[in-house]
């Protein structure tokens, strides 16, 4: 467990090293970005601009609370907070998209006065070649960001490299406005302006709805819960793999739980020496640690046992809301059953436990049955 712990110390560095240097190259680059561009906007007296500029600033802004953000939830775990503070960094997203919304807003209201008392841009060709560099600027920034995002799953990095790709795209409308207007003398500024207003307040409200989500708890990744199984599931003894719930506390600092089904002929310490390969594989390989792991015992030995579960396994199954049936363990001279069966949120839960518990009950009236309600929490 120690050598877990300090892999996830050095992980949990490099994370933040590489957070905080690339929020820096954003901070640095939209703020060059938003001084050219205020400068075009008030010597143009192009709106669109400015609002073009504002963006950049805000854009600038999330990056400084994405690196308060790695930086807090970089600190080491203590007595209060034993699991650590990774969620720290969704607040800190929460703050992100915050801006983003207001940002928005406000860019949304100045672009409504423009159009109620309309002025008139003055456009130089210097302007639109600063506009048009600031284009290409923001899609080498956003493809950087988006890609160290993903490497570190900085989902704060993510959305600011998103952001910026979009942001390339709206500027590339505010240049195509200023063009229209020299040619044709037409001016689209303050529905332009309106039109990146209504695209920033919804990347905003995406974003808080996206962290939401994270800070809430959803459903664990289906292709890590199948990537779990099948590492649990090459134990040579390890018949399957169930129930397996994942707890996010911050980026890349996943823990969970499993229950593995083992033979009812093995003893203590040969399951005690399969579980803890379970779980060294496990961190080795995906990075998460399992701090349960629990046994369901199979029958090895009773060919009359086999025959039941066939039997029940089949009955349960035929209902469209038991998604899946597992631990399934009998013992015929006590004549006891007892199983898990997988419940989909569709149906309700109590009444779908009495409907199976009858129906078993039917099928082998002597046994005493105990059936244990899974939720769908995973695939």
């Amino acid at each position: 467990m120690a050598e877990k712990t300090e892999d996830i110390a050095v992980l949990a560095a490099d994370r933040e090293k590489t957070i905080v240097r690339t929020s820096v190259v954003g901070i640095a680059a939209n703020v060059l970005l938003a001084a050219f561009k205020a400068f075009v906007g008030f010597v143009s007296n192009s709106i669109a601009v400015i609002l073009d500029a504002v963006n950049n600033l805000s854009d600038a802004l999330s990056s400084v609370i994405t690196i308060i953000g790695a930086k807090l939830g970089a600190k080491k775990p203590d007595k209060k907070h034993p699991l650590g503070y990774g969620r720290v960094e969704y607040i800190s997203s929460m703050l992100v998209a915050a801006i983003v919304i207001y940002a928005g807003i406000t860019s949304l209201v100045e672009s409504v006065k423009k159009i109620i008392h309309p002025e008139t841009a003055d456009y130089s060709a210097v302007s639109l070649v600063i506009i048009g560099v600031a284009v290409a600027v923001k899609l080498v920034l956003g493809g950087y960001v988006k890609k160290q995002g993903k490497k570190v799953n900085s989902g704060a990095l993510i959305a600011s490299g998103s952001d910026a790709l979009f942001d390339a795209i709206l500027s590339s409308s505010v240049l195509a406005a200023a063009v229209i207007y020299i040619i044709w003398g037409i001016s689209l500024e303050a529905y332009i302006g309106v039109v990146i207003a209504g695209f920033i307040i919804k990347a905003g409200i995406e974003m808080m709805l996206d962290t939401l989500d994270d800070i809430i708890g959803q459903r664990s990744d289906s292709e890590m819960v199948k990537k779990l199984k099948h590492i649990i599931c090459q134990e040579e003894a390890v018949r399957g793999a169930y129930d397996v719930t994942l707890f996010n506390y911050g980026p890349n600092r996943n823990y969970g739980s499993v229950h593995i089904e083992l033979p009812d002929n093995m003893t203590v310490d040969e399951v005690d020496r399969i579980t803890r390969r379970v779980q060294l594989n496990v961190f080795q390989k995906t990075g998460v640690i399992l701090t349960g792991v629990g046994v369901y015992s199979f029958n090895t030995s009773d060919d009359e046992a086999a025959q039941m579960r066939n039997k029940i396994q089949k009955a349960v199954l035929s209902h469209d809301w038991a998604l899946q049936m597992h631990g399934f363990y009998t013992d015929t001279k006590a004549k006891t059953i007892h199983f898990d069966v997988v419940i989909s949120f569709d149906v309700d839960s109590k009444e779908a436990l009495e409907i199976l518990t009858k129906q078993t009950k039917e099928m082998y009236p002597d046994y005493s049955v105990m059936i244990v309600p899974d939720s769908d929490i995973s695939d």
